[in-house]
């Protein structure tokens, strides 16, 4: 059986339109499968709207959080409930191509242990949304180590993946990260990201820079570096200024101290917030992960087999 699960957070325009068409596509197909929404604490009535898609199937379960806990704890809430052996991960706004399920699941009865979707187009942004994207795949392929300019969490997996990745114990993850970290046997499907069926995307250029701060701080300690780095920049900078000024000195042409110590003061204080800002925000991550609380709350379910 092929689990689908689909994170949903303020969907209600597309959930009905999703569970009709992936259903039909692996229905036509001949592939077995379950269907399971996941409610990220949507604000609208996306829960409602999974109720009755799981009413038209027995194939179709939903799951609602208590509040929203983003779309990576959705993802894993989804591959926790599931119960096929192998599992998809696909967007409810069907930019990703339902029709890929298909070639994804042929290939993993050939023996691929992970079938990974990759973009050959973005589809419609703006350029203020392109540029931050692009800027988040360079940062987030330089920190993991990994290619992630055409990553999507559009993915199928084998069972032993999907477990390998439950059994993961931390509780800031980066879902398409921790799979290519993962390893097993890959390969991937292209495809083109589609129109929205419905309503306009919830990135917004501010929130993307958000979710790529907390993807690299969860998954790499790069940024740590950062500090050291300056550090050697604020050594050579002094030194470079020090010997600047014993040699103006020594030919009797020093420097007025007020300015130069305004500016010294200036540029090591800045220094030192950076790197107190990074270091506390690494720390703040390791206070979040000692207290050891679940990735989500679910409050409500719907939806499955009755027997």
């Amino acid at each position: 059986m092929l689990s689908v699960v689909v994170p949903a957070y303020n969907e209600e325009g597309s959930i009905l339109t999703a569970a009709a068409k992936i259903s039909t596509i692996l229905t036509d197909a001949d592939i077995p499968y379950e269907l399971i929404f996941v409610d990220d604490g949507s604000r609208d009535k996306s829960w409602e709207k999974i109720q009755e898609a799981a009413q038209t199937s027995e194939n179709i379960r939903g799951v609602s959080f208590s509040r929203n806990f983003g779309k990576e704890a959705a993802i894993f809430a989804g591959l926790d409930v599931s119960v096929g052996k192998c599992c998809a991960v696909i967007d409810c706004d069907l930019q990703h191509p339902p029709e890929k399920l298909v070639d994804m699941y042929r290939l993993w009865q050939a023996g691929w242990e992970v079938v990974n979707g990759v973009k050959t187009s973005r589809g419609k942004e703006s350029v203020a949304h392109g540029f931050a994207a692009k800027c988040f795949y360079k940062l987030m392929s330089r920190a993991v180590k990994i290619d992630m300019s055409r990553a999507s969490d559009f993915k199928l997996m084998d069972r032993k993946v999907v477990d390998s990745l439950l059994d993961l114990s931390e509780r800031n993850t980066f879902f398409r990260a921790l799979v290519g970290w993962a390893g097993y046997k890959s390969t991937e499907v292209e495809f083109a990201v589609e129109e929205r069926i419905e309503g306009t995307t919830h990135w917004s250029t501010l929130s993307l820079i958000r979710y790529a701060i907390s993807n690299i701080a969860s998954y790499s300690s790069a940024p740590m570096q950062i500090v050291t780095i300056l550090g050697v920049i604020t050594l050579v900078y002094s030194v470079i200024l020090g010997i600047q000024t014993l040699v103006r000195w020594a030919m009797g042409a020093s420097a007025d101290g007020f300015t130069t110590v305004i500016i010294l003061l200036l540029f090591i204080g800045s220094i030192l917030m950076i790197s107190l800002g990074i270091i506390g925000y690494y720390i703040s991550q390791i206070y979040m992960e000692s207290k050891r609380r679940p990735r989500y709350l679910v409050a409500q379910t719907c939806g499955g087999r009755k027997d």
